[in-house]
């Protein structure tokens, strides 16, 4: 049985809850209301639930600590499951995608996102798997204000078929492999069709 930790990042509070940077949350509320699941264990220095999925045990992570230190909660669950950092999945919004549009990366630069910064600060390394969800850029580049935005309510009502080809996404990666799953949907928008 192969652990895996998928620390799905954001922020803290109602005040985020519904905005474009606390997508990786919004990835994880939707898998544990699709599979019955609750992140509510208080550990890591965030929220904690737990997948058992065919010979995989998925360790679901929302760290708590506000965006620019998300990489304390990764350090302290890769570590208390002893962990590679090959087992890790990271989930977060991403400016350089559209909405509509996920991509596996692995490894890479933190392209200015503070929690990517956060983790590989904390892990001394970045050439961990990330499930990058498209929110776009913003029309005059207040990069800040958008991805602290509100979702606007046409998006919000497409979300969760994003969501959902996200979730597909995941379980191709943990069935039949990383290059499948990047081959299968990186160039695929979840809007169309």
């Amino acid at each position: 049985m192969s652990t895996f930790v998928i620390a799905g990042l954001g922020n803290p509070g109602p005040t985020y809850q519904w905005t474009r940077h606390n997508a990786g949350f919004l990835f994880l509320d939707r898998l544990a209301n699709l599979e019955n699941l609750s992140i509510s264990r208080k550990s890591f220095s965030g929220l904690a639930g737990e997948w058992t999925r065919k010979d995989d045990r998925l360790v679901l992570l929302k760290p708590q600590t506000f965006m620019n230190l998300s990489g304390r909660a990764v350090m302290q669950a890769l570590q208390f499951y002893k962990l590679p950092l090959s087992n890790l999945i990271v989930v977060h919004d991403e400016l350089d995608l559209a909405f509509g549009m996920v991509r596996f990366k692995q490894g890479g630069g933190h392209g200015g996102h503070n929690g990517l910064r956060s983790i590989k600060e904390q892990l001394g390394k970045d050439d961990f798997l990330r499930l990058r969800i498209g929110i776009g850029r913003p029309p005059h580049g207040d990069t800040i204000n958008y991805v602290l935005g509100t979702i606007p309510p046409e998006q919000m009502e497409l979300l969760p078929r994003v969501l959902d080809g996200a979730l597909d996404m995941l379980e191709m990666m943990l069935d039949e492999g990383l290059p499948k799953a990047m081959s299968l949907f990186n160039n695929r928008n979840f809007l169309e069709g």
